[in-house]
């Protein structure tokens, strides 16, 4: 591997600008530009080039990439520090066999439910409050505002945060009894949604609904402990524990997009995943979109010294795209060790961020055409418009998208200082034909095999979360006087804030 990296770790030096790049090379859309699954990919304003690819190629080829991917979808341990496989793709119907069959099962038993709602078995249903937090909020939530603007099935709020303000807003204008309740958790123990759970329970109760548990549904990988909080086992919908949670929106966690966008389209949203795994398993590195986009993603953070990557969706349907990222891909790759426990010894993940369309372009635009930080950019558009409104609306939209690109990567040079743009900014574009349940599930699982790609080509474990549960820990030991000795800065804001003991009192 490291006979790899030091082929790589020179390239800087070897960089051409990406004018030189079009120059020198007539063929560089044909190199650079793919179709997979109704979706064009655009790396020919990155500085790939064919020699940096082969670079890129032979690392793949010392990390065993493709040794590791046929090891994800057969359902092995890929998840050692977990003991775990990772079986999202066996929701899609791509995987072990077994976990396929389990998760069709699932799907099966989550389909009933819709179908059970539909017919107002649990009473007339007009709202849908979905508290989870993490994977168990970002995927749905995201599905949700996408695709489900113009459904008028439900309406459907996903509160995640436990900022009571939160559940506050989105149960404003909702009658609790015609409110259907979903917790989600893969664990059932979540702290923050199962304290927003039981005020949920509480408004039902103090507004008179005859039975609140009566109107619940459990999303989770253990359905035992929704039994003991009193949720009958016909309304728990069970997911594989090899499901992760930022890779879970297509197992039942999915549930309030089922029931959102109809059994039809959420069934779609799984082949369009679907035909992506296809994609990733099958296709030669050349035409592989995910590997592609993650040889981008590896020349900006080790080779160049890009400490984020910028995302942003040129279409108001996805403005949830960018923070659904951010967990996955943080949270996937923001490690510092390799699978064996030694130091990575290189950057691991970008920092994720990003916004919407030109509502950026007038807030954070100045920096990428004229900071001193170098970002790689991704815009996501749709050719086909969101709205009925007139298509001068979209016009404009999709040409200041383009625009952005080209102005990032020509620049334009001036005597005068303040007004020289030195160009030679990479970017990538991702154009949807349309949004649609099928090509949104297949965008989503391109951003996953991506992740999990670089991963391969750092060494290490996209599938746990370590990280996470540190704060998390010392958050409960507050409300614990004298389990943990703070710091004297968090101490006196303890103090500050719930008095001299340290204790919260309500």
């Amino acid at each position: 591997m490291e006979d790899a990296w030091q082929a790589l770790d020179g390239a800087a030096a070897e960089t051409r600008t990406l004018a030189d790049l079009f120059a020198a090379d007539p063929d560089r859309l044909d190199r650079l530009v793919r179709e997979a699954c109704g979706i064009r990919f655009d790396f020919a304003k990155t500085h790939l080039d064919a020699r940096l690819i082969e670079r890129f190629a032979a690392l793949a080829e010392a990390q065993d990439l493709a040794g590791h991917r046929e090891a994800l979808f057969a359902g092995a341990v890929v998840n050692p520090t977990e003991g775990r496989a990772a079986e999202h793709t066996a929701e899609r119907g791509e995987g072990a066999a077994e976990s396929v069959e389990q998760a069709r099962q699932f799907h099966a038993r989550m389909r009933t439910l819709v179908d059970a709602v539909e017919a107002e078995a649990f009473g007339p249903v007009r709202h849908i409050l979905h508290v989870g937090i993490g994977g168990s909020a970002l995927g749905p939530k995201l599905i949700v505002d996408a695709l489900g603007r113009d459904s008028g099935r439900y309406d459907t709020a996903i509160v995640s945060n436990v900022d009571g303000a939160a559940l506050a807003e989105a149960i404003r204008h909702f009658d609790p009894h015609s409110t259907l309740l979903v917790i989600a958790s893969k664990t059932f123990t979540t702290t923050e949604t199962m304290l927003n759970a039981a005020s949920a329970l509480q408004w039902m109760e103090e507004n008179g609904v005859p039975d609140p548990y009566g109107r619940v549904i459990a999303v989770t990988a253990s359905p035992d402990r929704a039994l003991e909080y009193g949720i009958d086992e016909t309304r728990i919908l069970p997911f594989s524990e090899t499901v992760g949670g930022r890779f879970s929106l297509w197992s039942s966690i999915g549930f309030p997009a089922a029931l959102a966008l109809g059994w039809t389209a959420f069934e779609e949203l799984l082949e369009g995943a679907a035909e992506m795994d296809r994609h990733f398993r099958h296709s030669p590195i050349s035409d592989n979109v995910p590997v592609l986009a993650a040889f981008v993603d590896r020349y900006y953070a080790n080779v160049r010294g890009c400490a984020t990557r910028g995302v942003f969706a040129y279409d108001e349907r996805l403005r949830l795209l960018p923070p659904y990222l951010q967990q996955l891909e943080m949270e996937s790759n923001g490690k510092s060790v390799r699978l064996d426990g030694s130091p990575v010894g290189r950057a691991t993940a970008p920092i994720t961020w990003g916004g919407v369309g030109t509502d950026a372009q007038h807030a954070v635009f100045q920096l990428l055409h004229q900071g001193t930080h170098l970002v790689p950019v991704e815009f996501i558009a749709c050719t086909e418009p969101g709205h009925s409104l007139s298509f001068e609306h979209h016009a404009q939209l999709l040409s200041n998208c383009f625009a952005q690109g080209a102005a990032l990567m020509a620049g334009r040079r001036s005597d005068d200082p303040h007004r020289n743009y030195p160009g030679d900014r990479p970017s990538t574009t991702i154009l949807l034909d349309r949004l649609d349940p099928r090509s949104l599930g297949a965008l989503l699982a391109f951003y996953e095999h991506r992740v999990f790609a670089n991963a391969v080509l750092l060494g290490i474990n996209p599938f746990d979360q370590f990280g996470v549960e540190l704060g998390k820990e010392m958050a409960k030991a507050i409300d614990m006087p004298g389990a943990l000795a703070f710091d004297p800065s968090t101490q006196a804001l303890i103090e500050r804030a719930f008095g001299a003991e340290g204790e919260f009192e309500d």
